[in-house]
């Protein structure tokens, strides 16, 4: 069922999926933008299954913000 939207090469799933499970605590949404991986490829891998991801507050500067982090379904 085509949904208009491009799915993300296999290659770059494969290596989000290795960045993801090399950490263990997961990885931030920047993190992963930092390796050029876009926010398309992270949904691609939760709608697949194969990778959840959770806000949460952390400390920055003396101000807490949200981040999305990342982690692998082991």
């Amino acid at each position: 069922m085509p949904t208009g939207r491009k799915r993300s090469p296999p290659a770059t799933r494969r290596r989000a999926l290795e960045l993801i499970a090399w950490s263990p605590d997961g990885m931030t949404e920047a993190m992963l933008l930092a390796h050029d991986l876009t926010v398309e490829t992270l949904v691609d891998l939760i709608r697949a299954g194969l990778a959840t991801a959770e806000a949460e507050r952390v400390m920055a500067g003396g101000r807490a913000i949200e981040v999305a982090r990342a982690r692998d379904l082991k």
